[in-house]
């Protein structure tokens, strides 16, 4: 099975990779379009020219690379892709061949994760809006899209991972649940920039404590977010 987990950035979707990654049957690939929405937009990233230089630019070789056989011949595919990057010129009608899986987070977790990272994000930063159009689409093709929420992963990891193995038609692992600290061997380039918290872990983090407190000037970004997040939390696994 190949499975798309589309999310946009701090949302435990590296974490999600590794328990993915740890299974044993499950080969991973990490945000496979980074560098081809680098190079599309001319948006400036941290370690922009390693990104581009390790991955390649054209989404139809990307997209090849995702609908072929599965890397080492691995039962499972588990493609890790960030929303923001499906801009327009990059492919879509390939989703249709595998299974889509949205993971989300609030909003206002997620600016102030980013923001700590990279100052001032914007709505098209975060992915929210390219979260809801891309559910919107495989829905209307019939794809069954499954919502997941990062917060309730966090709160019981086993249980919410049993759930998500079962909607999906997969068997759950006890593997899922930890991974070796220091990182993936499929981690992106980017890793040691964005995955610090990440490569130190051996497995999920307890639960979230309260929402943080948004600064004025990215309210506006978080009130421009927060009705997609809320309709595709209306939908989300329980």
């Amino acid at each position: 099975m190949k499975i798309a987990m589309w999310s946009g950035p701090r949302n435990l979707s590296t974490a999600m990779m590794y328990a993915f990654g740890n299974r044993g049957d499950c080969a991973v690939v990490d945000e496979p379009f980074y560098a081809a929405y680098l190079s599309m937009t001319g948006i400036v990233h941290p370690m922009q020219d390693d990104i581009l230089a390790a991955q390649p630019t054209d989404p139809a070789q990307v997209v090849a690379s995702l609908i072929g056989s599965n890397p080492a011949q691995k039962r499972h595919f588990y493609q890790k892709h960030m929303t923001q990057h499906m801009i327009d010129g990059v492919p879509r009608d390939w989703m249709r061949g595998v299974r889509n899986v949205f993971l989300i987070r609030h909003p206002a977790r997620v600016i102030a994760s980013y923001a700590a990272k990279r100052e001032n994000p914007t709505l098209d930063d975060i992915g929210f809006r390219q979260q809801a159009e891309l559910f919107d689409l495989v829905e209307c093709w019939g794809g069954d899209p499954v919502v997941i929420d990062s917060f309730d992963i966090r709160m019981n990891p086993r249980l919410m991972l049993g759930k998500l193995c079962l909607a999906l038609g997969i068997d759950f692992t006890e593997s899922m649940l930890n991974w070796p600290k220091g990182g993936h061997s499929d981690d992106g380039v980017w890793a040691p920039h964005w995955y610090g918290a990440v490569w130190e872990s051996t497995g999920f983090a307890g639960p979230e404590g309260d929402l943080p407190t948004v600064p004025d000037p990215l309210r506006t970004v978080l009130e421009a977010a927060l009705p997609h997040y809320e309709r595709l939390k209306a939908r989300k696994l329980v």
